[in-house]
């Protein structure tokens, strides 16, 4: 049977990280529990301000979504301006939509500052239309971003076919601040660069118990304690254990499949400038290729489920389709991992009680977001100011029938996938 978990992400991974098992009894300022690119983000932060940091991680760094991500360095979230606006209202919207338009070059300068091993490209990204409908689509967004000062470009028909390579998009809209990475190197080179800025950093240590102490918080793993005044749970779509701390939201999963490395000849006639690429499809496709040439194809959906060979079908029926002369490609490397999606899309922060902090909820847009999400926790914990969080916290979060919705996101996924494989 496939094992899904190992995604292609590990073998082509360059950065490296020492990092043992908790053991013993430790004491910190921060104590983070995850590490993806949240919790990696903070403990950079809060160890170059000169905290004392602790990070746990149950497994390996970048374990979930961040070891299993598409690896777009997109500007924002899924939504459009003004629909992030209505949820926030114009203050609090505008903030987030600012912070979220420098996120990638957040990404960009960490990873160059700390020479991250991690393939960066920043050619841009294009949001494809994949019918005419969703051209109007972009259309919108394009007027939208462009009127909060985003420099992205609206391409027809033709411009868009040359600038991908595929005979299947409808226009497209560029974004020149995006770009694309090895997202699991990524999250590991945060992890590194935290650890040389002097953060304690453990793996295979699962947080089992937190509770409240009069000094501040108590973590236990089942080898050691951490001690510490502030805490940030940074554990998104794969948190585990730890009752009454556990995030409100809809588990998705999202799969993604890979080619071999395309000839030269292959790999010109397809992106040939190099930009990551998502499309407007009710059930998204994205679409890059790494830096060996590899034709990576996402989509969502469960690849150890009913529906597992409905998906892998779809996958090469839409290979085809962008790029026919793909079609006798073999997809040899599949892997999925799980997204926390909130309902509205916003990524959310609660006060799990004082002087901590959780976040989730980044609906498949975790790279730029999770990094800019984890830098003003660690900040805004440091300094106690709560006013510098992206969005305001909250003291809890809840949503209902996640586990039907989750179920009603599967069934969409497979029975779109299932007729589209079979036009």
């Amino acid at each position: 049977m496939a094992d899904y978990d190992q995604p292609l992400w590990q073998a082509t991974n360059s950065e490296r990280l020492d990092a043992p098992s908790l053991i013993g009894d430790v004491t910190a300022d921060l104590a983070i529990i995850g590490g993806g690119y949240t919790g990696c983000s903070a403990a950079l932060t809060a160890a170059q301000a000169g905290a004392s940091v602790c990070l746990l991680e149950a497994h390996q760094i970048g374990h979930g979504g961040s070891g299993r991500n598409v690896g777009l360095v997109n500007a924002g979230l899924w939504l459009p301006p003004d629909e992030i606006r209505a949820h926030l209202g114009q203050t609090g919207g505008d903030r987030l939509i600012k912070l979220l338009a420098d996120a990638p070059s957040e990404v960009f300068a960490r990873i160059e500052a700390h020479g991250m091993a991690c393939e960066p490209m920043r050619n841009g990204t294009l949001h494809c239309a994949h019918s005419v409908a969703g051209y109007r689509d972009l259309k919108a967004r394009h007027a939208q971003l462009s009127d909060a000062g985003a420099p992205v470009q609206l391409l027809g028909v033709e411009r868009s076919r040359q600038r991908t390579g595929s005979p299947a998009v409808h226009g497209a809209l560029f974004d020149p601040r995006a770009g694309t990475i090895q997202p699991l190197a990524y999250a590991v080179g945060l992890a590194r660069a935290a650890q040389q800025a002097g953060a304690r950093i453990f793996t295979q240590s699962p947080v089992q118990s937190l509770r409240q102490d009069a000094g501040g918080w108590i973590l236990h793993s089942h080898t050691g304690t951490v001690r510490a005044r502030s805490v940030i749970q940074a554990t998104n779509a794969y948190h585990q254990g730890l009752a009454g701390t556990a995030p409100a939201y809809v588990s998705v999963y999202y799969f993604q499949y890979a080619t071999a490395p395309l000839s030269d000849n292959l790999r010109a006639s397809i992106l040939p400038e190099g930009e990551g690429c998502w499309d407007t499809g009710l059930i998204m496709t994205s679409f890059r290729l790494d830096r060996a040439g590899r034709f990576v194809i996402g989509g969502m959906g469960d690849l150890g489920g009913a529906g597992g060979s409905v998906h892998k079908a779809w996958a090469r029926r839409k290979l085809a389709e962008l790029y026919p002369q793909l079609t006798d490609q073999a997809l040899i490397e599949g892997w999925h991992g799980r997204i926390a999606m909130t309902s509205d899309h916003i990524p959310k922060i609660t006060a799990i009680g004082p002087n901590a902090l959780a976040a989730h909820g980044f609906s498949g847009r975790g790279i730029g977001p999770g990094t800019v999400f984890g830098h003003l926790m660690a900040q805004s914990l440091l300094e106690d100011d709560p006013s510098l969080l992206p969005v305001p916290s909250v003291p809890g979060y809840s949503e209902n029938w996640t586990g039907l919705r989750r179920a009603f996101f599967e069934t969409g996924a497979a029975l779109t996938h299932l007729v589209k494989a079979r036009l």
